[in-house]
């Protein structure tokens, strides 16, 4: 039948049952897939502005219970990646982030500390500058 309704040139008619049990899939895969999410809360990494209230209003004076989860969420946001987490999240951040130093520094140990010299020349120029810097000032 559907080739004679292909070669006359006309439509098939709509199958009813076949339309309903596609739709029936549809939902079902849709339902299966879908996750109703009610747990909402604030983003702690978008700026909050608050405006004042106005002086005189009764329920913007009130003072209100607290809520310790937004606190604490908000707390979190603005400590630094260290503190955040235990490991470092992204490549950049594995750059500094065991910055103790591995061995106790020994300022005794010549071997590893070359503190800095100073010569007759750079007396000289460090009194230069010193003097430069000065006359600048006081213009």
């Amino acid at each position: 039948m559907a080739q004679a309704a292909a070669a006359a040139g006309q439509k098939e008619p709509i199958n009813i049952v076949h339309q309903n049990a596609i739709l029936c899939e549809t939902i079902r895969k849709e339902n299966k897939t879908q996750k109703l999410y009610t747990n909402y809360s604030i983003n702690p990494f978008k700026k909050m502005y608050t405006l004042t209230g106005k002086p005189n209003s009764l329920h913007d004076s009130a003072d209100g219970e607290e809520d310790d989860h937004f606190l604490r969420i908000i707390k979190r946001s603005y400590q630094e990646p260290v503190k955040k987490f235990e490991f470092p999240q992204t490549e950049a951040q594995e750059i500094g982030w065991n910055h103790r130093p591995l061995l106790p520094q020994d300022r005794e140990d010549r071997r590893l500390h070359f503190p800095r010299q100073n010569s007759e020349i750079t007396k000289y120029m460090d009194e230069a500058w010193r003097q430069k810097e000065q006359q600048e000032n006081l213009q």
